[in-house]
């Protein structure tokens, strides 16, 4: 294997692993390990972060890649704009189906908080889509920042060093999108600044 092809490799792999619709489970962690949410039982912990796994990234990720398969389109083919727009109309369905299940169920209202913040990067990311191909990828991970620094404020603990973690997966996966020539830096930088304003003003005002 070449340098550049395991570079190209190892870019496209940050972008697996780091995919768009991880941001409710990472806001949930969070919450769970610093709120008094951590006194639960660690059973209904694991249950409702299933249901949000289930919903927010199983489900997505699945009915996008039926739609990529029945295109024929490979993921590079998939990330072009103007064939965006349904993978957001399919992930932000599910988002809401993920937000109506939670209230049905009478979850804990911050935990439907942190849906309703990513539904609302989802919404206004597929809405930038329409004029410009902004990074969804930088926009979730600006949500997890977004999200941080809101429960840091509501729940007084230190968000130091975590953010410091989230800045670097930050770095590397905006760089991992410039490398493989999907977005721009201009792209990228906007993603994570607008997830990080949706995600802080969804999780606040809900």
């Amino acid at each position: 294997m070449t340098r550049e092809k395991g570079f190209i490799y190892a870019a496209r792999t940050v972008s697996l692993i780091f995919t768009p619709f991880y941001l409710p489970l990472m806001g949930l962690v969070v919450l769970f390990t610093f709120s008094y949410l951590s006194l639960l039982p660690i059973g209904y912990r694991l249950l409702v972060m299933a249901m949000v796994y289930f919903f927010t990234i199983l489900l997505p990720t699945f009915l996008i890649h039926i739609y990529r398969r029945f295109q024929g389109w490979s993921l590079l083919e998939l990330g072009q704009k103007r064939r965006r727009m349904v993978p957001y109309v399919l992930s932000i369905l599910s988002y809401a189906l993920c937000l109506w299940v939670l209230y049905s169920l009478h979850i804990y209202h911050f935990v439907s908080s942190i849906v309703f913040g990513a539904l609302v990067v989802q919404i206004v990311c597929a809405v930038i889509n329409i004029w410009w191909k902004i990074s969804t990828h930088t926009a979730a991970i600006g949500g997890v920042a977004g999200a941080l620094f809101v429960f840091a404020e509501i729940f007084g603990f230190n968000p130091v060093w975590w953010f410091c973690l989230v800045f670097m997966v930050a770095g590397l996966l905006g760089s991992a999108r410039m490398y493989l020539r999907q977005h721009t830096l201009g792209q990228v930088v906007a993603g994570f600044g607008i997830g990080f304003v949706c995600a802080t003003l969804g999780i606040i005002f809900y």
